[in-house]
């Protein structure tokens, strides 16, 4: 990554009477807070689950060739 984006230091997930608040938080002290519906939250864990599971692929595939 590039040295002026600052590094993940908090996550956190509450839900709220309209949905969830998330808070993130990096390396700066800059804490970004947004709302979000639960359509939102899900497409944040399939996009997470999908990147992990490519990452998961190629270490799969890596293995395989030994």
């Amino acid at each position: 990554m590039a040295a002026d984006i600052p590094t993940l230091t908090q996550f956190n997930l509450a839900e709220g009477d309209d949905g969830y608040l998330l808070e993130i938080g990096g390396s700066d002290g800059a804490v970004l807070r947004v709302a979000a519906s639960a359509e939102q939250i899900d497409a944040i864990i399939e996009a997470l689950d999908a990147l992990l599971s490519d990452e998961d692929d190629a270490v799969d595939g890596f293995d395989d060739a030994d």
